[in-house]
């Protein structure tokens, strides 16, 4: 068991999705995550294992090696592929109860802004991480975030932009946010937001990339 747990975590690390993908070149014509995750649960290993033992681990590292720069976005959107190819084996255990979440994450890009590649390696990293995403897209609007925390009212925002123009719409989505749900907790990120502006529309906490969030999210479940 132990093994497979580690080679599956050797491909999300190393971004090997499955037995055709040819990267990484020293991994090529070998099993991927898609293909090591399903011989897993074939052979009756935990559905958390996999996700905390396999998936949570790489993640984690990747995170680290993009903090560190030692890889890149790229290299990150590779291994984000193969942990979202083990993550479809394993959410019939989710919706079945079977593997429990750490918590649940809405997340969107503002009204006014289409730009998504920043949110969507976020949200891939952040469900690597063991949490539930929730992703409304681009261009969302202070009542879809709050038409979703009704259905969720536990849940953690995180909003994202890119524009200058667009940043200022998180304050706006925020002031709505509070107005009904005062406790939620609410993250920005984005190239033009900083800390500083974080305190100003008061928001609870900026990262500046993906492991920044995840870090702060497991501060707040401890």
């Amino acid at each position: 068991m132990s093994t497979l747990i580690e080679q599956i975590a050797l491909c999300v690390e190393n971004g090997k999705v499955n037995m055709a993908s040819p990267y990484p070149p020293q991994m090529k014509g070998q099993p991927g995550s898609d293909e090591l995750t399903k011989q897993a649960l074939e052979e009756n290993v935990l559905p958390d294992d996999i996700l905390n033992k396999a998936l949570v681990v790489a993640m984690n590292k990747v995170g680290q090696k993009y903090s560190e720069n030692k890889i890149f976005v790229p290299q990150m959107l590779l291994s984000a592929k193969a942990m979202a190819a083990s993550m479809n084996h394993l959410k019939p255990f989710f919706q079945s109860g079977e593997v429990k979440r750490k918590g649940t994450v809405i997340m969107g890009t503002v009204m006014g802004d289409l730009h998504d590649i920043g949110k969507n390696l976020c949200c891939m990293m952040i469900e690597g991480a063991g949490w539930e995403v929730i992703d409304l897209g681009v261009d969302v609007k202070p009542e879809t975030f709050i038409a979703e925390l009704d259905h969720h009212p536990n849940a953690i925002v995180g909003l994202s932009a890119l524009l200058t123009t667009t940043m200022v719409n998180m304050g706006v989505i925020i002031t709505s946010i509070r107005e009904k749900y005062p406790n939620t907790k609410v993250a920005i990120g984005g190239a033009p937001v900083n800390y500083d502006f974080a305190k100003q529309i008061n928001a609870d906490a900026y990262s500046k990339n993906p492991q920044d969030m995840i870090v702060w999210l497991e501060k707040e479940v401890a």
